[in-house]
């Protein structure tokens, strides 16, 4: 054996690794960027702002007192839901953090009860309130962990064909299950990619000695929500021991396939069990609550029922009654296929969100939507509530809008106090309050979608048609074309489709720009991906770009491997688009239609009855006072039944109903978007923008046009 000297050691090393790096695939490596670099920071900034104050408030609560279930089941599912989303809490501190909250609640219900008897103002159902609000808060706040791992779960659940469609197409051309589950890491969005990055953390932590028992560790918490997820991984793990070729591939194609066969009979049965649930949510949480409202002017007038106490019930305590109720039905539904939210994709996308106006040549000024909507909202709020600016600037100010109409309509009780406004003008003005909340928050979420749903429905119609083009290109570049010339190719049979502008990007940034593929394809300034954000599309150009450095017969069979399993994807999204359409396009159909129909026909009825009641009550007071005739005819029961003072303005009616139309669009479009799209952000604003301004524009129409009707016949009545 010849022996080497240390300075011709040095030198075999030195340009022995440039060697390697030059001929090694990148694939094959770690990534440049430590996969786990700061693995805390990465936490916060994916677990979100919201679960920080949780945090905090926990602390806080636990160092007041520190209280801990008596109910070690409960305890136990509290610590795993901790766990699952990486909180810094314990579940003693939830716990106390939910004892603390219920208490202060009771105790100010107390409070303001006893005050307002001593003062001679009793108060009690503010009172009784405020103490059920306490009660109330404590099952969700003591669950709220619990309620945050469900959330998670959904999140991820929606990634993991995805992440086991990277992890395939990884393995099938290198086998590493490490460098594998890294490469779907950087491909998945959050949550997952940070669960992923947990299963690192852990082993460079060395809370586990190997990668392979900190994926264990990270299956048990998906075996009784997603067993097919679990299954697809342990088959991906026995690829690692099989010596035949053929056989480590059919255990790699088995996995996808168990994992997208599961997706779909778990849809089958979640679209057949939701149904009622949904059916039954709206009537009991939307429809039966506006129908309750005719009969609210009686119970004013009979029980002292005020608006303010109205306003908590239906604009407080329902919306949120309601939300949890479908968030708990949407928290059943199954693993899906989620999109990205390509905002966080380039920051040029994130600047496509804002409002932007030229102030000069090569100038832009760029301000938040969110400003103008805060705006917008302040302006129909003020005019809204002009009546009240008015008799406040002067209380002797009236219009007369016909002979039995006016703008404003106070009136005054027998003790000198003014009450109202009961006119058909300061009802016709606050429908102004819930069309500003509409228009405001419509113009928010649409602005900020409208130029990113663009560029993301190219994309999915890329995706859609990638299929065909990758598969093309993997049998030019099978066939021995160079990968570089197989793109022109390519892009010229595709013509101007999505996936042939695609394709000509790179094949111009290769020709006009001199760029390498990779540049082309991945350069930050004018890579192809930039006008096609795509994580699914990213990670298989990648896989050519790497496995190219290896010889066009990998590339042609990573290629075709991938377009068969981008088929096999289609195939169960579409189904599930199918088991799911009828449930949505009902919902759809309530946002849109039935919610705001039923409830501007309500507001009218309810104007109409009180403006009735107003008005004979007022007549008969009159004749009563004139001689006392009409005590016959029942004035003097009527007032004591319906005594002005306690009959409830129109305006506070319509503003009330008007409010909980947008609250009851926001959620339902929120808990609609969830069941047919799983977790998409960018999908959900979109249909908020066009859901809020419809929805709201139809209810102010409609209950224009019946209060309006319905004061004219009220008219009628009380002249007869």
């Amino acid at each position: 054996m010849v022996e080497i000297d240390q300075g011709t050691r040095k030198i075999l090393d030195k340009y022995g690794s440039k060697l390697g790096d030059q001929f090694q695939s990148a694939m094959d490596q770690p990534s440049k960027e430590v996969f786990t670099k700061d693995y805390n920071t990465f936490r916060k900034e994916a677990t979100g702002l919201q679960n920080t104050l949780y945090e905090k408030a926990c602390m806080f609560a636990s160092s007041i007192v520190n209280l801990e279930p008596s109910d070690k089941e409960k305890i136990k599912k509290v610590q795993e839901a901790i766990e699952v989303i990486q909180l810094n809490v314990t579940p003693a501190s939830s716990y106390s953090l939910a004892i603390l909250t219920m208490a202060g609640f009771v105790l100010m219900g107390f409070l303001l009860g006893f005050l307002t008897f001593l003062i001679g103002n009793t108060q009690i159902l503010l009172s009784a309130f405020l103490i059920f609000a306490g009660v109330g808060l404590l099952f969700p706040l003591t669950n709220y962990p619990i309620h945050l791992a469900q959330k998670h779960r959904l999140q991820a659940s929606n990634q993991m064909v995805l992440c086991i469609l990277y992890i395939v197409i990884y393995m099938r051309h290198t086998s590493n299950l490490e460098h594998a589950i890294k490469f779907a890491g950087e491909h998945v969005g959050n949550p997952l990619a940070l669960d992923l990055r947990k299963i690192y953390w852990d082993v460079e932590t060395q809370r586990f000695s190997n990668i392979t028992d900190s994926i264990e560790n990270y299956l048990l918490q998906w075996k009784d929500h997603n067993l097919q997820f679990v299954e697809s991984m342990h088959l991906i793990e026995s690829s690692l021991f099989e010596a035949n070729e053929k056989r480590r591939i059919q255990l790699l194609e088995k996995s996808l396939e168990i994992i997208l066969e599961g997706t779909y009979e778990s849809m089958l049965h979640f679209a057949q069990k939701v149904k009622s649930p949904i059916t039954m949510l709206h009537m009991l949480g939307v429809i039966l609550p506006i129908l309750g409202l005719i009969v609210l002017p009686l119970l004013g007038g009979m029980m002292g029922v005020s608006w303010f106490h109205v306003f908590m019930l239906y604009n407080l305590a329902l919306p949120v009654i309601v939300f949890y109720v479908g968030y708990s039905i949407l928290a059943k539904r199954p693993v899906g296929y989620a999109q990205t939210d390509i905002s966080e994709a380039h920051e040029s996308y994130k600047k496509m969100q804002m409002l932007s106006f030229k102030t000069g040549k090569d100038s832009e000024m760029l301000i938040d939507p969110k400003h103008v909507a805060i705006f917008m909202i302040f302006v129909f709020l003020l005019i809204g509530f002009s009546p009240f600016i008015l008799h406040a600037m002067d209380p002797a100010a009236e219009m007369q809008l016909g002979e039995s109409m006016k703008l404003l309509d106070y009136r005054t009780t027998e003790t000198g106090l003014q009450v109202g406004p009961f006119g058909i003008g300061a009802v016709m003005l606050s429908l102004l309050i819930p069309l500003g909340l509409g228009l405001g928050l419509g113009f928010y979420y649409k602005t900020r979608s409208k130029n990113l749903i663009k560029i993301r429905d190219e994309t999915q119609k890329l995706e859609t048609e990638f299929r065909g083009a990758i598969f093309q290109l993997g049998n030019r570049i099978g066939g021995g074309m160079p990968a570089e010339m197989a793109f022109g190719k390519v892009s010229q049979s595709l013509g101007p489709t999505p996936t042939g502008k695609f394709l000509g990007i790179v094949d111009k940034n290769i020709k006009s720009m001199g760029m390498n593929l990779e540049d082309a394809i991945f350069n930050e300034k004018n890579g192809a991906l930039i006008t096609f954000p795509s994580p699914l599309i990213e990670s298989t150009m990648k896989v050519l770009v790497e496995s190219s450095k290896k010889g066009p017969k990998i590339v042609s069979k990573a290629l075709v491997s991938i377009a068969e399993y981008l088929d096999r994807i289609n195939k169960v999204t579409e189904r599930l688009k199918d088991l799911l359409a009828e449930i949505s396009s009902s919902m759809k159909a309530q946002v849109a239609f039935l919610t705001p129909l039923i409830a501007g026909i309500v507001v009218g009825i309810g104007t109409m009855i009180t403006t009735i009641i107003g008005s004979l009550a007022t007549q008969m007071s009159a004749a009563t006072g004139d001689g006392g005739e009409a005590a016959g005819l029942g004035g003097g029961g009527l007032m004591d039944l319906f005594p002005i003072e306690s009959l409830m303005p129109p305006f506070f009616l319509q503003m009330v109903v008007g409010i909980y139309v947008v609250q009851m669009v926001y959620v339902l479009t929120v808990l609609a978007n969830g069941i047919e799209n799983g977790v998409d952000k960018l999908k959900e604003e979109d249909s908020l923008g066009k859901n809020l301004y419809r929805s709201s524009i139809l209810y102010v129409m409609i209950a224009a046009i019946t209060i309006f009707a319905f004061n004219l016949l009220a008219a009628a009545v009380g002249t007869m």
